[in-house]
């Protein structure tokens, strides 16, 4: 089956690992893509029709999908119609060979076609099988359409986002992320305790039970006090000065002073106030968080006569957390990002473009950053690995079973 030529010639932790993978959209892209990162072989099964509908949501990457660019390097593209028997003979063939079944069709969609988990289970007893839902697989929401900015509203994400009186829900896919990292750490974890105990593992993941789990603290704040905590926007509920302030030249600067040794040193070197170091109205945190406008204002007042970079600077030499509030192409144009070395060349089938290296650096290997694939380009070298004849090939496709591009941009 197709490989990311790195893969062979650099010892990557999940070499010899295969996926096949029944997804769209983010969730599941997102855990499978880190799964290639790490050197697993990922199939990525799509309808021939349009595949991945990620595919479609624009075009702002030389006529690619952002989405879908940023989800999908490394796979190997296998276009088949699962409502046709045939396509359906070659993905149990699939899954035959695979390590990892991983798939977020609608709910039921899986079982209908004869890859529900305990039916794979039972034939492959070391196959981890992945499902992934919005709301999991019983409950009274188990068939309800489930899509991020839904997810975050029904999870309270929205209601902790925002300004005091403007709920809004986070700016990238919070819940679909959420979901896609837990399923990669729990996806594994299985493979660790099968490398022991010889034996797969059914694991499920909800988009709701993994945003609602990353609301702990509020959801422990509320239990605790019978009152959600404010939306603060850039500010924080429990911590002053700690949020976005003003520069002289129009920019903001983010500064979070998280203790009482910290607001000493940033009241006498940087507002030059030592006085407010022991004033007992200043001195300590649940003193500002009470006069927290008052805070506020004088640190405003003092940033607001400084150029951003000097502000910086200042608090940097004072041992004070601060940074800028950066738009998109701030980061990436990012100096640590670029002293880091972090930037790769991904290749698309409409041309290559920057990627970030994953964010687990691991010491002396590189991580492939394998190219984006076109719809189906890798269905016939699947298929052959398989032990399909050309006679058998043209066949499923002749029926509609397989689509197999006539020819390929990077052929």
């Amino acid at each position: 089956m197709p490989k990311n030529e790195r893969h062979d010639s650099v010892d990557l932790p999940l070499s010899g690992v295969t996926v096949v993978a029944l997804e769209q959209a983010v969730a599941a892209p997102l855990a499978t893509r880190h799964l290639a990162d790490l050197g697993a072989r990922v199939l990525k099964v799509e309808r021939p029709d349009g595949g991945d509908f990620a595919r479609g949501y624009d075009t702002s990457v030389n006529g690619m999908a952002s989405h879908f660019v940023w989800l999908n390097r490394g796979k190997a593209s296998v276009a088949l119609d699962l409502k046709s028997p045939g396509g359906r003979e070659v993905v149990a063939d699939l899954v035959a060979t695979a390590d990892v079944f991983l798939q977020n069709l609608a709910p039921g969609s899986a079982d209908r076609l004869g890859l529900g988990a305990a039916d794979l289970r039972a034939r492959h007893s070391r196959l981890v099988t992945v499902d992934m839902s919005g709301y999991g697989v019983s409950g009274p929401y188990r068939d309800r359409r489930a899509y991020d900015m839904l997810i975050q509203c029904e999870a309270g994400l929205v209601s902790a986002t925002g300004a005091e009186n403007s709920r809004t829900k986070a700016g990238l896919p919070a819940s679909d992320i959420a979901a896609g990292m837990y399923a990669l750490t729990a996806t594994l974890a299985a493979l660790v305790g099968r490398a022991v105990s010889g034996r797969g593992a059914a694991i499920e993941i909800s988009m709701l039970e993994a945003t609602a789990e990353w609301m702990g603290y509020q959801l422990y704040h509320t239990q605790g006090t019978g009152q959600s905590p404010r939306r603060m926007g850039l500010a924080h509920p429990s911590v002053v000065p700690y949020g976005a302030f003003p520069a002289q030249d129009g920019l903001d600067v983010v500064i979070g002073v998280q203790n009482d040794r910290e607001w000493a040193r940033f009241a006498e070197d940087f507002l030059g106030r030592p006085d407010l170091a022991t004033d007992p109205d200043w001195a300590t945190n649940v003193a500002r968080v009470h006069h927290r406008e008052t805070v506020d204002a004088l640190v405003a007042a003092h940033t607001v006569r400084l150029p951003a970079d000097r502000i910086v600077a200042c608090l940097d030499a004072v041992g004070v957390a601060t940074g800028r509030v950066n738009d998109i192409g701030d980061v990436l144009a990012h100096p640590q990002l670029a002293a880091r070395n972090r930037w790769r060349q991904v290749d698309t089938p409409s041309g290559a473009v920057r990627g970030l290296l994953p964010p687990f650096t691991v010491a002396g290997v590189e991580l492939p950053m394998g190219p984006v694939p076109e719809l189906g380009e890798h269905t016939e070298a699947v298929l052959r690995e398989l032990g399909y004849s050309a006679a058998r090939i043209e066949a499923l496709r002749r029926e509609g079973a397989v689509s197999v591009p006539i020819e390929s941009s990077r052929s």
